[in-house]
């Protein structure tokens, strides 16, 4: 027997499509025929599972089946053929105040939509005061639900479903409506889910999120499974395959872009020289080498870094520097200099970019323009990415 949380075996999902639709009985004699419908299957053969203690992706373009999915793995729905096997108590955020009654109070939906989640009265009364406290919504808690935005309504069903204390949560892109404190606080929660070695099952648009929060995705595309893996780099290959101007330079590295000018390296400079590894807490100088096919006014240049296993960890460019570059034509090398690197030991990835003045036209994006390695220097510190030359005293 599989230890996963969730096990999804040849699961297809059908919904039918009406053309025209009898609307009585009177209509379907008069018109002498049955409606017209077309069958259109959200989801085709899908399978794969979900690790107990993992939390786990769905992602894919609107309209791929991962909504569809995840309320087949809530229940919600019910797949037309294979089947789903759940492996603890689960707990589910798929909409905007689901289970919830607008005409009711904050207070008087919380053990409504408790009670639906699975809690008893005494649950609830235990956990009341954790669960407004958690929502930031104590202010407004006896005010009917009718009355709240729709990030209140986000924040009290998502503390309401976090305190159900489920081994498995499903959450939908509903925590997209929450502002960026809430979901620093759900970032956190998730956190400490996976200490507790609980499950998250998370659907979202969000690339950036996804990598530091996600150990493996499933990658859906018009109802089919496209694979399943370690998370970066799954994520990767759907961001590569979601763009039309990817391509692959005589090196294989990935560029994507309108292509007028180009990264053509990264180089990494210590003391003078082309290296690839440095200490911690030396100078580094990072150029970036660019052909510009015709003259463009006004470029910016950016540089980016990630660690080996995704976290994206620094990021600059010369329009938040104020550097200005007038304009550029033909070949050329712009630099950026990095008076201490504060990294720890580790292996990471360098990442350039040219872009125009407003940072939304992208020219060339270079996705692995140079792997750096650190290796031990000053100061020696016990671990994390980051050197940060803390110092003791009392």
């Amino acid at each position: 027997m599989s230890d996963a949380a969730i096990t999804v075996d040849g699961v297809s999902k059908r919904f039918r499509i009406y053309h025209e639709r009898n609307q009585s009985l009177k209509a379907a004699v008069m018109r002498r025929r049955r409606s017209v419908h077309e069958d259109f299957w959200a989801l085709r053969d899908v399978g794969f599972e979900i690790p107990q203690q993992s939390t786990f992706a769905l992602i894919g373009d609107n309209g791929s089946g991962k909504s569809t999915l995840l309320k087949c793995i809530a229940k919600i729905l019910t797949p037309d053929a294979g089947t789903i096997t759940r492996r603890g108590r689960m707990a589910a955020l798929l909409e905007v105040g689901s289970g919830f009654h607008p005409e009711l109070s904050g207070r008087d939906n919380v053990y409504l939509n408790g009670s639906i989640l699975g809690m008893t009265k005494q649950e609830i009364d235990s956990k009341f005061d954790s669960i407004v406290g958690f929502s930031g919504v104590e202010q407004f808690i006896d005010q009917p639900v009718k009355n709240y935005s729709s990030g209140m309504y986000v924040r009290l069903g998502f503390s309401v479903a976090i305190h159900v204390d489920p081994e498995i949560l499903l959450v939908d892109e509903v925590l997209a409506v929450g502002d960026a404190a809430f979901q620093e606080k759900c970032a956190e929660k998730f956190s400490e889910f996976r200490r507790e070695g609980r499950t998250v099952v998370v659907v979202s648009h969000s690339v950036p999120t996804l990598r530091t929060m996600c150990d493996q995705v499933a990658w859906l595309s018009h109802g089919e499974l496209v694979e399943t893996g370690e998370a970066n780099a799954v994520l990767e290959r759907y961001q590569d395959a979601s763009r039309t101007d990817v391509r692959t330079d005589e090196r294989g590295r990935v560029h994507w872009g309108s292509g007028e000018a180009v990264v053509d390296d990264v180089e990494l400079v210590s003391d003078g020289r082309r290296v690839d590894t440095v200490r911690t807490g030396e100078e580094l100088t990072i150029r970036i080498h660019y052909t510009a096919r015709q003259r463009i006014e006004r470029p910016v240049f950016g540089l980016a870094m990630e660690s080996h296993d995704g976290v994206y960890l620094w990021a600059n460019n010369t329009k938040d520097l104020h550097f200005e570059v007038d304009q550029i034509e033909g070949t050329g090398v712009v630099e950026c200099r990095i008076p201490r690197l504060m990294l720890q030991p580790g292996s990471f990835h360098v990442m350039a970019s040219v872009v125009d003045q407003s940072t939304l036209h992208v020219f060339d994006y270079l996705r692995e323009g140079a792997r750096l390695g650190v290796v031990t220097g000053v100061p020696v510190e016990s671990g994390g990415y980051l050197a940060l030359d803390g110092r003791w005293s009392r």
